[in-house]
């Protein structure tokens, strides 16, 4: 019977060669191609079929997929629908530092739209969604209300 494993990005099949020895629930062996490795259980998830190990030194995130993970995947159902941004609001009270976005740019996840000065520390504020700049509401060294509007999105 084989199973299929995500380590990381790369998908591993196996059927066999491998073995595991564990020496208790947490500190394991791996034996394959005539090889040892020493591996340890960082922290699991048996909800998402996920396992954090230390092998040699190394961390993993490791994925065991499922006939249901296989059948979700083919279906393309595995995929996460990335949110549409309509508003950014001010997350904290705090002064307008830069505004790294302009009027008709599109922003992916992650993409740096402004920073934020509230309390002495700078805080740089991301797209948590997708979306494309209609209207900036607030100019570089403006003071904010927490809940303020700043950006508008298409």
């Amino acid at each position: 019977m084989a199973h299929v494993w995500k380590l990381g990005e790369e998908t591993i099949e196996t059927h066999s060669g491998a073995k595991i020895s564990w020496e208790n629930e947490r500190f394991f062996k791996v034996f394959f191609q005539g090889k040892t490795f020493f591996g340890e259980v960082e922290s699991s998830d048996t909800e998402q079929n996920t396992m954090r190990v230390k092998i040699n030194h190394r961390s993993f995130e490791v994925k065991r997929e499922t006939p249901i993970h296989v059948l979700l995947k083919s279906m393309g159902l595995d995929k996460v629908a990335p949110i549409k941004l309509d508003v950014l609001q001010a997350p904290m009270p705090g002064k307008v530092l830069a505004l790294n976005v302009s009027v008709g740019e599109e922003v992916e996840i992650g993409k740096s739209l402004l920073t934020l000065e509230a309390m002495k520390m700078e805080n740089v504020i991301k797209a948590e969604g997708i979306g494309k700049v209609k209207s900036i509401e607030v100019k570089t060294g403006n003071t904010v209300d927490k809940g303020a509007v700043l950006i508008r999105f298409e």
